[in-house]
């Protein structure tokens, strides 16, 4: 069995959504070369006054704001492996909206021309969640300790490979 230090700072909505399997992927500017990551809850972008407007679902991400923990230390209850990365024209990513919970809006203002780079995740919910701090880091980051990578995927085997195949073909 592996351990890994390594994160990805995402929104604790995010993070909720990939974990319950409302969401398969992440829209980024950039690529990635890991190949798995735990999925560590951010929470500066909850201050935003007007954060629920970058969510199709607004009583889920309300509920979803902010992550279990205090002073620097969050519950870790998720890791996710890169099952691939596709590249569209910002112009053709309305087409991935029922793979994520984010607005079209939202989408559209965060990449402006950019193309997007869409992560296709499998997440896996740990056997044990963990109470952690991060070092600091932008996209990525380290926990403060390994963590097991022992955990169930939220999203069963062939479902997952149906959405995979999905996504591959927009």
């Amino acid at each position: 069995m592996s351990e890994i230090t390594k994160c990805l700072n995402e929104w604790n909505a995010t993070i909720e959504a990939l974990g319950q399997g409302k969401q398969t992927i992440l829209i980024r500017k950039y690529g990635t070369t890991l190949k798995e990551f735990l999925l560590y809850p951010t929470v500066s972008y909850a201050l935003k006054d007007d954060v629920l407007d970058s969510f199709q679902d607004q009583n889920f991400a309300k509920d979803n704001l902010l992550p279990t923990g205090e002073d620097g230390t969050y519950e870790v209850k998720y890791y996710a492996t890169v099952e691939g990365v596709i590249e569209k024209p910002s112009s053709r990513i309305g087409s991935f909206n029922k793979f994520h919970i984010w607005t079209r809006d939202h989408v559209k203002d965060y990449l402006g021309r950019k193309p997007a780079q869409i992560w296709i995740l499998r997440v896996y919910k740990l056997d044990e969640p963990q109470m952690l701090k991060r070092n600091r880091g932008m996209r990525y980051a380290n926990v403060e300790r390994p963590v097991k990578l022992e955990g169930k995927p939220v999203i069963g085997d062939a479902e997952f490979e149906k959405l995979k195949e999905e996504i591959l073909t927009i």
